[in-house]
């Protein structure tokens, strides 16, 4: 699908929308013409109305009824309510992608009477700055060309991954949630390089460049992160005394009991 002549329209005019809005244009992906947000919210609206110069609207079948893809990016709670009330307009003629974290492909497309071509995404806030990392999935009726439009729309905020949907639980504890325990490592940081006598605003700064840092040589060199690591442990060193401490702390196994928890709960959300 040619994203320049498609007519798309976001359901749901939050962060998450108005970052997907914001890269697609920013990409110059789209232009604002092929755009249409609806919402409940009128005062969001005339935000987004006015800061992008896309047409917006409170008539979610109407927006629907005229796109060619349809961006669900209500909350999950909302999203079988929107679905019974736009149910007549999701044809096979629509791509249907849903940003939902818990509603599943099969609830889209039964839902939908099983025409809809069904794609279910998992970004995350790292849309703000325009670095997600977005889980892909493949849903009832999507064909190839609808994934590659779908990588197409999230790679404008970010980077994808293309995964089955068995593992969207595990994408949504991980890089989902995954930014809430960087910012409370950088946060951790930051406090203790004020505790050794550097300002609030230079730690925090500090810490957070440090760990964008180490983020980019994972990503750019291919190297394992343990290959890294010992890249700047010095026999004998500062590097390798904090390590240790972390160790004893359990830091890794912690981590992983996190991720691991937010895995667990993300099934329990999907089951409810």
């Amino acid at each position: 699908m040619d994203l320049k002549t498609s007519k798309i329209c976001i359901i749901g005019g939050g962060m998450m929308a108005e970052n997907i809005l914001r890269g697609l244009l920013r990409a110059q992906l789209i232009k604002p013409d092929q755009m249409t947000v609806s919402d409940i919210n009128a005062e969001r609206l005339t935000y987004i109305r006015d800061a992008f110069k896309v047409t917006t609207s409170r008539d979610n079948v109407d927006v629907a009824g005229k796109a060619d893809i349809i961006i669900l990016a209500v909350k999950p709670q909302s999203m079988k309510i929107l679905l019974d009330e736009i149910k007549a307009v999701m044809s096979e003629k629509r791509l249907v992608i849903s940003i939902a974290a818990g509603v599943k492909t099969r609830t889209l497309s039964d839902a939908a009477g099983g025409t809809a071509r069904i794609v279910r995404t998992m970004p995350n806030i790292g849309a703000k700055v325009l670095a997600s990392a977005t889980a892909i999935c493949q849903g009832p009726g999507a064909t190839q060309d609808d994934m590659l439009t779908a990588e197409q729309i999230f790679e404008a905020i970010g980077s994808t991954v293309m995964v089955s949907e068995d593992l969207m639980d595990a994408v949504t504890g991980l890089s989902g949630s995954g930014p809430a325990y960087f910012f409370q490592f950088i946060e951790a940081m930051a406090d203790a390089g004020v505790r050794a006598g550097l300002m609030r605003s230079v730690a925090l700064k500090l810490a957070a460049q440090t760990c964008l840092g180490a983020a980019q040589l994972v990503l750019e060199t291919g190297d394992h992160p343990a290959v890294l690591k010992d890249q700047v442990t010095s026999p004998a060193g500062t590097t390798i005394e904090g390590l240790r401490v972390l160790e004893q702390g359990a830091v890794r196994a912690t981590i992983i009991s996190a991720v691991s928890a937010a895995v667990e709960r993300s099934k329990e959300l999907g089951r409810g």
